[in-house]
């Protein structure tokens, strides 16, 4: 028996010195070793001219080693010293027996410095990086920011998190049976790689142009919110994003004072919001979390609206490629159309009488309008809404993009082809809306808008060159010359004037749209402008959520973009006098 017992115990040590010495080897290893991640630099975002946009700041991580603590007093009074924390809260984790506790993170250079050179047993300072953002607010709604472990939470920092996400690496030091580390071994370092870059069509300075003129505007008219794009029509190539107030990256939970409420921070004013304590910040709570939300969310992606008589481009140019209107088209107006059992207005109660079709759309007549989009019909109205991706997402690579609210073709009836015509009745995002009128005025080709260029490592090697859909030819190019040499008229001769600059060839068209519910006298006034109106190169839309007093898109609108105009042509290289490119 004894024998047999001799035997059993001699197999078993045969089987797992010969089959599982290597994982008991690794399990005793493990238990003897300590191991502390150092975080990978994110890689930076960069504007299109290599401006830094999104950065790494330095900083430490401060822990503490419960085996390793001498003293817990010391340890507890050295870190209330150098930390901005509760000394109960730092004496509860000193105190607490376990293998590591994070006392805290994003501790400045200097500081970490400081609690090293004390050399006091128990407390580890570590390398570490914080996200950091160069220009506070510029186009905070595009950029995003990252959560506490450098993951991206809202923007292109998201979108873009497995590109920007470094390999972290690790500190190894062996300790005893009591995990105090051993003198006799060094640690051993596993080197972070850093992640990839991401070069963005962004431009610097024509975001800062816009922002000025846009905040500008939100301070004068009192609005809630002023939104612009200026974009690369021919393919895409967003240069400035801007949805004001913005909000500062670099203290992403800080509410932003509205601009509109009357008062101006004086620079002792604005020095002391910035060094506020964390107490004026908002942490995520299921109490806060709509007000936070409200600040970071970006209108132009993320929110449907009216288009109003801007919408009057897409109708034109349903009409023109089914043949439902030409260019010796006459309409008549006076003042008003009945439709069913419907008075619907015009915005000249008087009427604009016999006009063609180009000063139907100079003068933005709606009931000329309601004539058009009835001769079009809607099975050609919803097919070029489709053509020209109003059904649809336009694929922006920025997170939280909404979609339109549409009728259902069935139930459009004469009133609701009536006042979908002139831009009522239907809802799009407003990238939605500028993606379709690119595709207008370019000659006819589908773009994605988008922020995104090349990806590069930190030699600034191209790694990959950031592609999107095709291109589809969805209208004709002599449909989209029409409309050019129309909507120019527009600006040299009708609503749009305000925007018309000497010796530049301009297109847009203004739009007013009331807010649901209707008769409460809430408006979104906007202008979309683009240049050179033969061959556009740029283009620019504004809008303006809630004005104060007059709130006529030509009247308000149509300047911020000519102020914008005034700065970013001659920048672009479009020569005022030819306004060649």
């Amino acid at each position: 028996m004894a024998a047999l017992a001799l035997g059993v115990i001699v197999g078993r040590l045969a089987y797992i010195m010969l089959y599982r010495g290597e994982y008991y080897s690794e399990k005793a290893d493990s238990l003897h070793e300590r191991e502390r991640s150092i975080k990978a630099p994110r890689g930076r975002i960069y504007d299109r001219n290599g401006n830094i946009i999104a950065d790494n700041k330095a900083v430490c991580s401060i822990s503490v080693i419960h085996s390793q603590i001498e003293d817990e007093a010391e340890v507890t009074e050295l870190l209330t010293r150098y930390l901005d924390k509760d000394p109960a809260d730092i004496r509860k984790k000193v105190e607490k027996v376990s293998s590591r506790e994070l006392i805290a993170s994003n501790v400045d250079k200097e500081t970490g410095k400081k609690i090293k050179a004390a050399a006091v047993p128990g407390i580890k300072v570590d390398e570490d990086y914080k996200r950091s953002y160069p220009y506070d607010t510029l186009a905070s709604k595009v950029i995003g920011f990252t959560g506490a472990d450098n993951q991206g939470i809202l923007g292109l920092e998201v979108t873009y998190d497995s590109v920007l996400t470094g390999t972290n690496g690790s500190i190894n030091a062996v300790t005893d049976a009591r995990g105090i580390e051993l003198a006799e071994y060094s640690e051993t370092r596993t080197e972070p790689i850093s992640g990839n870059d991401l070069v963005t069509t962004l431009d610097l300075n024509i975001q800062r142009y816009v922002t000025q003129a846009a905040e500008k505007v939100l301070i004068e008219k009192k609005a809630n919110r002023v939104c612009a794009i200026t974009i690369n029509p021919q393919n895409g190539e967003i240069y400035a994003m801007v949805d004001v107030p913005e909000y500062n990256l670099n203290e992403p939970f800080k509410l932003v004072k509205p601009e509109n409420d009357g008062e101006t921070d004086t620079r002792e004013d604005a020095e002391r919001n910035n060094s506020a304590s964390e107490t004026s910040m908002l942490l995520p709570t299921a109490g806060n979390m709509d007000e936070l939300n409200n600040m970071w969310r970006n209108y132009l992606i993320s929110d449907t609206y009216e288009p109003g008589s801007t919408a009057k481009i897409i109708t034109l140019t349903a009409a023109l490629e089914k043949g439902a209107v030409d260019s010796n088209s006459n309409f008549f107006c006076p003042g008003y159309k009945i439709v069913e059992d419907r008075r619907i207005r015009c915005s000249k109660t008087t009427g604009h009488g016999s006009q063609s079709l180009k000063e139907a759309l100079m003068n933005s007549c709606n009931p000329a309008f309601m004539e058009i989009g009835e001769r079009t019909g809607v099975d050609g109205m919803y097919e070029y809404y489709h053509k020209l991706g109003l059904f649809s997402q336009s694929g922006i690579d920025l997170p939280g993009e909404a979609n339109s609210i549409m009728h259902k073709k069935e139930n459009v009836g004469p009133v609701e082809l009536a006042t979908m015509s002139f831009g009522q009745s239907f809802q799009v995002t407003p990238i939605q809306f500028i993606s379709a009128v690119c595709t207008v005025v370019n000659g006819g080709h589908t773009v994605t808008p988008h922020l995104g260029k090349r990806i590069i490592d930190s030699s600034k090697e191209t790694i990959t060159a950031i592609e999107f859909d095709e291109q589809r030819q969805v209208i004709d190019e002599g449909t989209s010359q029409k409309m050019r040499e129309m909507l120019e008229a527009v600006v040299a001769e009708g609503g749009g004037s305000k925007c018309a600059i000497e010796g530049c060839r301009i297109g847009g068209k203004t739009a007013t749209s009331e807010k649901l519910p209707r008769g409460t006298g809430r408006y979104i006034s906007s202008f979309i402008g683009f240049a050179p109106a033969d061959d556009p190169q740029v283009l620019t839309v504004v809008l303006i959520d809630e004005p104060e007093g007059t709130y006529y898109g030509g009247t308000i609108a149509a300047p911020v973009v000519r102020d914008i105009f005034l700065n970013i042509l001659p920048y672009l290289g479009i020569d005022k006098a030819t306004n060649e490119y």
